[in-house]
């Protein structure tokens, strides 16, 4: 399907399309075992704690450099938490 005939289609008509593929993929794979959604529910969680925690650490050695309290580490904790979070929507919409 071309981008252009794409961009025009119906709303409703894509999201029947995209519930169609998700229907086809889950009867052609089956119901995902415990096993499975507890790895997905980690790997969540890992999207959105490993960002934060690379900020936190930067800010707190950015912090220890220049001798300024928190003035780094809390703006970059919550740009971690920013970017953890849409890297996990951007996932969790393509999963």
């Amino acid at each position: 399907m071309s981008d252009e005939r794409k961009k025009n289609e119906d709303p409703l008509a894509e999201s029947a399309q995209l519930r169609s593929e998700r229907h086809r993929r889950w009867i052609r794979e089956g119901e995902p075992t415990v096993a499975k959604r507890l790895a997905q529910i980690g790997v969540l969680g890992w999207i959105v704690v490993t960002p934060m925690l690379l900020g936190m650490f930067t800010g707190r050695w950015l912090d220890r450099a220049f001798s300024s309290g928190l003035f780094w580490t809390a703006p970059l904790l919550f740009l971690g938490l920013a970017l953890g979070c849409w890297s996990a929507w951007r996932w969790m919409n393509n999963a």
